[in-house]
């Protein structure tokens, strides 16, 4: 048996090119065009990369990208002000702070700073709650990005098992909710769950999130069950020619092992990755269409 691999790169494309019908749709019917701020504080390289790369994609689907750059010693004050003005402006429908936040800077009490309706990732306690008692909330990227292959993937996933290795506040937690919401009976596993390779072998979904290379291994897979790697890892892969260090990137997941006995499977690189941006952009277009009172694009939401 050959997993089907589940291509994350192709689905993304689909992915960006709805939001990109509905931007259009947006600005010709009502003259609005939707707008993301990005808020970056620092020189952090990988944090750099990341938010030139949401500008690029924000702009490729005919939205308004806005980038705010702020040196690394920028006081609290100073960055609460510019989401207080971000939050004030009606151009803007999304707002994201990119994290990781320098030492010096109270992550939860800048993110909870944003207006819960232009928080497209989803971390504001306000929608936390909303998105924990099933009502309409910003649903964080990833987790978004993982049901939205299941859904395409398997039609419904009704009445399935689903186990989630981790229980990150970022994807673990609301990766659990979604699958609650679409009517799985979930599992939370993590570091502490006994005899995990038992737990995790029951499941017809398994969604490893965990921040351990490779630890998920086939023999933990019952056969035919649809897994999502939501890791990425860097790891030694020997030296270059030149003999300096060589690292590749893997999951959560020994690829390998778990391919040869699931259904299906999403590689790393690949998979889930850039689902992740796909779905900042469709919740900036969810945020502009609710802001408007404006049917919301349909299959890009929970």
């Amino acid at each position: 048996m050959t997993a089907t691999v589940i291509d994350g790169k192709a689905f993304a494309a689909k992915v960006r090119g709805k939001v990109g019908e509905h931007v259009a749709r947006l600005k010709a019917d009502h003259g609005i065009t939707p707008g993301l701020a990005v808020v970056l504080v620092g020189e952090d390289p990988a944090s750099q990369v990341y938010v030139r790369s949401k500008g690029k994609m924000t702009v490729e689907v005919g939205m308004n990208s806005y980038e705010h750059k702020l040196d690394v010693n920028t006081s609290e004050a100073t960055l609460l002000k510019v989401i207080e003005e971000l939050n004030a402006d009606p151009d803007v429908h999304g707002i994201l702070v990119q994290l990781p936040l320098p030492d010096h800077l109270d992550s939860d009490l800048v993110i909870n700073a944003i207006d819960p309706a232009k928080d497209v990732d989803g971390f504001h306690v306000s929608n936390v709650g909303l998105l924990g008692t099933g009502q309409k909330s910003m649903v964080p990227c990833t987790p978004l990005g993982c049901l939205m292959m299941l859904r395409e993937h398997h039609g419904s996933i009704s009445g399935m098992n689903a186990v989630v290795i981790g229980r990150s506040n970022i994807v673990g937690k609301p990766m659990a909710q979604l699958l609650l919401n679409d009517s799985c009976t979930v599992t939370i596993a993590h570091s502490r769950t006994k005899d995990l390779q038992e737990t995790v072998k029951r499941a017809d979904i398994v969604v490893a999130a965990v921040g351990r290379p490779e630890m998920v291994t086939g023999d933990w897979i019952k056969e035919g069950a649809t897994v999502i790697d939501v890791g990425i890892n860097r790891i030694d892969a020997g030296l270059k020619d030149d003999g300096s260090p060589k690292t590749r990137l893997v999951g959560d997941v020994d690829y390998a092992s778990c391919a040869a006995v699931a259904g299906a499977i999403t590689p790393v690189p690949g998979g889930v990755g850039p689902m992740t941006i796909a779905c900042l952009l469709a919740n900036t277009v969810t945020a502009c269409s609710r802001a408007n009172g404006l049917k919301e694009p349909e299959g890009l939401t929970a």
